[in-house]
């Protein structure tokens, strides 16, 4: 910003609108490169004369001069060659640089290398001397690198029983673990800028812990590294984005939590040093149930786990004035269930809830099996409201993890590889076909809903599975497994090949796990939702979908936006959809919703 307020370029003017493409910043303080500051990023270089060269963007390690670039000489080149790269760090003194790298067709959380360049400064800027891999390689997910005040170099690998864990990098160059967990610290890298752990001035190291589908806060001691992590019961089954807090008064570590009635939020937590317990600030302190997210800005005292003491939550920003009240909130319960080969797929379960409506005596709830997208994600036991309304009408509901899944180690994210479109097809049905026998649900009632690589998920399920399902909801999903694996954008150019196979060469296999060739099987009624703009599942797909429908006889609902793309924007549009999403599951389900929905556009009902 200048002197009156407005934004000022920092780099220079590309030859083409969106020529640069700028992310994952880091500013290097003045004095560590000369005297003026400079800023660290990776850049994706999408100028005419190098995607005709390359064929494809190119992904770089770059630096420029904080107070601005006047030209493309103004920007030094650090690492470059690799198809990505991430996660450019400088060291507290400005000597080293250390970064993530990968090829195609791996994935970050496939195998990434972890590489150290010792950084050179003269007049024309900085510059790397050399470099050395420290870390990863085949069958080795390397994120997060973090240097340490004390100069050690910290990340994240799954080279320890395939479990992402802390380590760090000696003085002898050797790699060390650091507090040895079966459990997570880190997600698949989809986004740059992740943060799962960060160093407090007291010396140790906070990290986000994930396991079962659940995540918390814990503690690392580093003096004492052969002990597993120090969980803090905070009451939170979500925890990400982890950071120190301000130096000062404040909060020891802000972050993003969520708990079963708690959305998504920015809190801080004051943990408790030494033996003396937090002190409870003197604006009222209750349970975090009941408490945290639920109105108003009340801190929360809960538990530590650590010298008797207590962490404090704080809400420092809420994510939305509460509209629904804790009676209303069904609470989410993670689940584990037997699926086909003898594997155990995991799930979370969420119960009908609704103070003021009974079911009649005697029945059971229908249910609505979701399958979430990525597919290299997973469902987690926080409050949603897109789930809440429709347990509030009377649905149970099931977020599956499938195999797939993060959150439960490499050998369960590893279930997909040359399977996608099979594992996940039979871990939603044995979910389903599970809560139907032990009698939680009504097995007459089984719906499925998906939406992306979700909806791939739910229209495979439809169109090879064993006909577990009586409807299902396509929300712009993949029908044509061909088509995405020769149009889509550079980071998931090559995804398909660990899921599916090579392409071309696995060609045979795209064919046959499309739904679009196969939808002679589907043999349900089905809902359809589908934006005009969307290029990464072109409206095409979803209408050859609904014409097979169509032609069988079978009930469907098709509700198509003009404007939106993959995934609705426009809350009217959104709330049409889960409107007619409703509509159609009543319908087939034999009940009419309380709810005055407008009928949607379709046939046989």
């Amino acid at each position: 910003m200048n002197a009156d307020g407005e934004p000022v370029a920092v780099t220079p003017e590309p030859s083409v609108a969106h020529g640069w493409r700028y992310a994952d910043m880091e500013i290097v303080p003045a004095g560590l490169w000369g005297e003026a500051a400079w800023v660290v990023a990776v850049r994706e270089n999408h100028e005419p004369e190098v995607l005709e060269g390359h064929g494809e963007a190119v992904n770089e390690v770059v630096a420029f001069p904080l107070a601005g670039a006047g030209s493309v000489d103004d920007v030094a080149v650090l690492v470059s060659g690799p198809d990505f790269v991430s996660s450019p760090r400088v060291a507290p003194d400005g000597s080293a640089l250390a970064w993530v790298q990968w090829n195609h067709p791996n994935m970050p959380w496939d195998a990434t290398e972890l590489v150290v360049g010792r950084v050179e400064f003269d007049k024309d800027g900085p510059r790397l001397g050399g470099d050395e891999v420290v870390a990863g390689g085949p069958g080795e997910s390397v994120m997060q690198p973090l240097w340490a005040p004390d100069g050690a170099l910290w990340f994240t690998s799954d080279r320890r029983g395939g479990w992402w864990n802390l380590h760090r990098v000696g003085a002898g160059g050797q790699v060390e673990v650091v507090a040895p967990v079966d459990a997570e610290i880190g997600e698949p890298q989809w986004v740059f800028g992740q943060r799962s752990f960060a160093f407090l001035p007291d010396g140790r190291v906070v990290c986000a812990l994930s396991h079962g589908g659940l995540s918390d806060l814990a503690v690392v001691d580093p003096a004492r590294p052969e002990l597993a992590p120090e969980a803090l019961v905070t009451g939170l089954t979500y925890v990400d984005q982890v950071a120190a807090g301000p130096v000062g008064d404040g909060p020891d570590i802000v972050l993003i939590g969520a708990a079963p009635t708690v959305e998504a939020e920015p809190l801080g937590v004051s943990l408790p040093h030494g033996d003396a317990p937090t002190a409870p600030r003197d604006t009222g302190e209750r349970d975090v149930e009941t408490t945290l997210g639920l109105g108003g800005d009340a801190l929360s005292v809960v538990d530590g786990g650590l010298g008797g003491g207590h962490a404090l939550l704080e809400r420092l920003r809420p994510a939305r004035e509460s509209v629904v009240t804790p009676e209303w909130i069904s609470v989410p319960e993670p689940i584990a269930y037997p699926s086909a080969e003898g594997r155990t797929a995991y799930a979370i379960l969420y119960r009908p809830r609704n103070p003021e409506a009974q079911a009649p005596e005697g029945t059971l709830p229908p249910l609505i099996v979701s399958t979430h997208g990525g597919p290299t994600s997973m469902a987690r036991a926080t409050l949603r409201l897109d789930i809440q309304y429709w347990t509030t009408r009377g649905f149970a509901y099931l977020d599956v993890n499938y195999g797939g899944s993060t959150g439960y180690g490499r050998a369960y994210r590893e279930l997909l590889n040359d399977a996608w479109g099979v594992v996940d097809v039979q871990d939603v049905e044995a979910g389903a076909r599970h809560l139907a026998e032990t009698g939680v649900v009504d097995g007459t009632k089984l719906g499925i809903r998906g939406g992306s690589a979700g909806g791939f998920t739910t229209l495979a399920t439809l169109a090879f599975g064993g006909g577990t399902f009586t409807a299902g909801a396509n929300h712009f999903g993949v029908a044509d497994l061909t088509a995405l694996a020769k149009d889509t954008h550079k980071f998931e150019s090559r995804y398909l090949d660990g899921l599916v196979g090579p392409y071309p060469e696995a060609a045979a296999t795209y064919e046959q796990r499309s739904p679009i060739n196969h939808t002679d099987g589907i043999a349900c009624p089905l809902a359809v939702f589908q934006g005009l703009e969307d290029e990464v599942v072109p409206p095409a797909q979803s209408e050859m979908i609904v014409e097979a429908v169509r032609a069988k006889g079978l009930p469907y609902v098709y509700l198509a936006f003009e404007g939106e793309q993959h995934g609705f924007r426009k809350v009217e549009n959104i709330i049409r959809t889960r409107e007619a999403e409703l509509w159609f599951f009543g319908k087939v389900f034999g009940f009419e919703p309380a709810d005055r929905i407008e009928a949607p556009p379709g046939a046989g009902f």
